[in-house]
């Protein structure tokens, strides 16, 4: 059994979805399966589901059956303050999974972020162990983020293989349930089909122009990609960033979203909402290089080849992955 957490959202159904295309045939997924509007995201994909709130005990009656364990479920929302959901799902939850794969034997791969790296002041490398230590969040979803990784590090008894993924900027199909916090794709795909135009966040830091912010966009396939090397690698554990290793700007997503959708641009520009200005990521950027250190050499998507993909061939077919 593969077991898949998180499983109905958005990455987790991407990678469920390519386990089942590679073969395999024994897929579990868990989540919490009461939200109608992530339904569609594991349609059609046969899997034994497991509710969230069982799996710790499934896990106790099943472990022998259990091959890996991909923890991607979480709270993910940026703009959410109350530390005590995202202490309860994304760290004491996640200690609990932990300590069943070292208990069990089961390898493992968990979701961290790039939200770890706060504004980036330290930089964006994953080589150095203590750097988890001496990173500074931007919003409680990156102190969860990053207070798993500290704890992990910490651990005398490790799984055999474990390994924390640091997300970036992840776009692609099976998002829509997601809503704000949905990819600038995403968002910048519907606008544009509704109004003909699209608005971005203006800067509000003299060293970006408009528009100019950077962020390392990757596409979800590579995600899932790297994902599953991951799982037939089983050495090297640690925490890996996973981006692209290129930073773009919005301009040139929105750009890309337009020549996708066979449309004239028409770009403006508002400013960034109140409640999140402080907290803005005005430049991220992958080093992926310990990833390659390891033998991952699979080149990744670019931008505009990610956006046509998610456009021409799931957005406007309103399809999923």
């Amino acid at each position: 059994m593969i077991v898949v957490t998180g499983a109905a959202g958005f990455i987790g159904s991407c990678l469920v979805g390519e386990l089942l295309r590679r073969g395999w045939q024994d897929v579990v997924a868990v989540d919490d399966f009461s939200r109608a509007d992530k339904a569609p995201n594991l349609l059609r994909k046969d899997v034994q589901r497991v509710d969230r709130n069982a799996f710790l005990a499934w896990l106790d009656e099943h472990e022998k059956q259990v091959q890996f364990i991909f923890h991607l479920g979480a709270r993910t929302d940026t703009t959410e303050f109350d530390r005590a959901i995202f202490d309860e799902l994304n760290v004491r939850y996640s200690q609990e999974v932990w300590k069943r794969c070292v208990r069990y034997g089961i390898p493992l791969v968990y979701a961290s972020s790039a939200a770890t790296y706060g504004h980036g002041e330290l930089g964006y490398s994953d080589k150095d162990d203590t750097l988890p230590f001496r990173l500074k969040p931007l919003n409680p979803y990156g102190e969860s983020k990053n207070e798993f990784d500290q704890w992990a590090l910490q651990q005398k008894r490790k799984p055999y293989f474990w390994v924390g993924l640091k997300f970036f900027n992840v776009y692609g199909p099976n998002e829509y349930h997601k809503g704000r916090m949905a990819s600038v794709v995403y968002h910048a795909f519907n606008q544009i089909r509704d109004t003909g135009g699209m608005r971005l966040f203006r800067s509000h830091n003299p060293e970006y122009k408009d528009g100019e912010q950077l962020r390392d966009f990757v596409y979800v396939k590579d995600v899932c990609n790297v994902c599953l090397f991951l799982m037939e690698h089983r050495k090297h554990s640690g925490l890996y960033n996973l981006g692209s290793g290129t930073s773009r700007t919005f301009l040139d997503l929105t750009r890309a979203t337009f020549k996708a959708m066979g449309k004239e641009e028409r770009i403006s520009f508002i400013d960034t909402p109140a409640d999140i200005r402080d907290k803005y990521q005005y430049f991220t950027e992958a080093d992926m290089s310990k990833l390659q250190s390891i033998g991952y050499h699979i080149p990744f998507t670019t931008l505009e080849e990610g956006v046509e993909d998610y456009v021409r061939n799931y957005l406007e077919r309103a399809a999923y992955a």
